[in-house]
């Protein structure tokens, strides 16, 4: 399939915010537009989306990005989405069940310390990668199945269909035609057999979900149908659909073992790729599919924090210490050397390496002259640290595989554009730290997908080609206080944890 058409559409459906973004047929960004998302908190530890909400939001941005732009100009569709996020919706009708169960909700966190305590978490891991958590979706899909009114039923039924973001877009931009997600998705979902890449009888029946409940898995670059022609003016292919993380990592361009990138968003996520053999986490990390094109699957460790830019927004918000995002930067520059001082923000428990849903969080250390800058950057320093964490695991991961350990740290979203965090983040790693030209990784990486099914692109070196660098930045902290302060925070999170 080859394409002459000179631009791509890339919709990243995120937590806060959606947003589409026009390419040129090379992944340069021409156009963007977001909108903000509501969050939706119907009790502690719950966290949802109305997902009319985000279907509307999707569509106004789409329609102005594309705005006089011809149909038959579009050469596909890229779908990013933020990922184990459920949703449950009636086939006949495309209306869903209940609000969507967002990936951060920890209701289900007692069903996943009964499981554990069944000694299932073992078998799980070695079918799926991943650990008993509230994080991915088949205890969410399971509680809803439980709770609203006659779900069960209905999914047996055949009347129903499961799905995470990108099966929820993809049915409402084809009318309702299709039900199918990727394989970078399905991963995601605590429900698929990642060595086979397909759904898992044992866990359907485990978590008594109807395989009829289920989408079909897809390439992440090939044919997920065409738009309703109300969308366009007319039909365009979607060609691309990653989880939003494997998506920030072909932007990256990290097609061989050993490279990684972190995503810095709502939460962080790193991940580094671990080539085509399935990789098995000794370090409470994480396996996941990275890709599958034309077939061929290739395969990463991932380790998340479920709060980064997250806590900025708590700085914003709750403390009231900045007025946008954007400030935190110049408040930090300001603060008083403060080693003593951790903060540890486990608002909705931590995620990998200790995976506690029920730790929540702290601020260590305070003193007379701590204050609002002080805060800021004990609360920045939280993000390095659990990078650090996160790829202090990875090494031993890949060096027991006989694989190459990470040497450099690309980074994305939109913490990234905070050049002090950046220096932070390779003084407190110790690792160089590489800033790309184009941010919007993940937005980029759909649409890589999208161009690749289209013929934009010959192949993963080709996109690799296109990756260029804007700003390197190299650790300038002596090692031996680097490791000083990452003795501080390891001290720091155990005071937090609830075992």
């Amino acid at each position: 399939m080859t394409s002459e058409a000179p631009y791509l559409l890339a919709i990243d459906q995120g937590t806060t915010s959606t947003k589409a973004i026009l390419f040129d047929a090379g992944g340069t960004p021409l156009a963007s537009h977001s909108i903000a998302l509501r969050q939706v908190y119907p009790a502690n530890g719950w966290v949802e989306h109305d997902p009319e909400e985000i279907w509307r939001s999707v569509v106004a941005c789409c329609r102005i990005v594309a705005r006089g732009i011809a149909a038959a100009d579009i050469a596909g569709v890229g779908i990013a989405n933020q990922r184990e996020t459920t949703l449950i919706w009636e086939r006949k009708t495309g209306r869903a069940i209940h609000n969507a169960i967002v990936w951060q909700d920890r209701r289900t966190a007692e069903r996943c310390h009964t499981l554990r305590a069944m000694g299932l978490e073992g078998k799980i891991a070695a079918k799926t990668g991943l650990l008993l958590d509230p994080y991915f979706s088949a205890t969410k899909a399971e509680w809803l199945l439980d709770n609203v009114a006659g779900a069960s039923e209905r999914a047996e039924k055949g009347e129903l269909a499961f799905g995470t973001v990108d099966s929820w877009l993809i049915a409402k931009l084809t009318g309702g035609a299709l039900h199918v997600t990727d394989a970078t998705n399905a991963s995601r979902t605590m429900l698929l057999d990642l060595k086979t890449l397909a759904w898992d009888e044992d866990l359907l029946t485990l978590f008594e979900i109807p395989h009829s409940l289920l989408p079909d898995i897809r390439d992440s670059a090939g044919d997920f149908g065409v738009t309703t022609p109300d969308l366009f003016g007319a039909p365009v292919r979607i060609l691309g659909v990653a989880g939003d993380q494997q998506a920030a990592a072909i932007g990256q361009a990290c097609f061989l073992p050993g490279d990684v990138k972190s995503t810095y968003g709502t939460g962080c996520f790193a991940l580094v790729n671990t080539g085509a053999a399935v990789p098995s986490s000794q370090n409470r990390l994480l396996a996941t599919n990275a890709y599958r094109l034309g077939g061929k699957a290739a395969y990463a460790v991932e380790g998340s924090i479920f709060i980064a830019g997250a806590v900025v927004q708590w700085l914003r918000d709750a403390l009231g210490v900045i007025r946008s995002s954007e400030e935190v930067e110049a408040l930090v520059r300001t603060a008083k050397q403060t080693d003593g001082l951790y903060f540890v923000p486990a608002f909705t428990g931590l995620g990998a390496p200790y995976w506690d849903p029920d730790a929540r969080g702290a601020i260590l250390g305070l003193t007379r002259d701590t204050g609002a800058a002080e805060i800021a950057r004990a609360a920045l320093d939280a993000v390095c640290y659990q990078t650090r964490d996160l790829l202090e695991a990875m090494a031993r991961d890949m060096h027991a595989a006989g694989l190459r350990a990470p040497s450099a740290l690309k980074v994305d979203g939109g913490m990234v554009k905070n050049d002090w965090f950046c220096q932070r983040l390779a003084d407190l790693t110790g690792l160089p730290v590489e800033r790309p030209k184009v941010v919007e990784t993940t937005a980029l990486g759909a649409a890589y997908l999208a161009g690749l099914a289209a013929g934009l692109f010959r192949d993963t070196a080709d996109i690799a080609a296109r990756w260029a660098l804007d700003r390197l930045f190299e650790p300038s902290l002596a090692a031996s206080s680097r490791d000083a302060l990452y003795e501080g925070w390891n001290a720091a999170v155990p005071r937090v944890r609830a075992v």
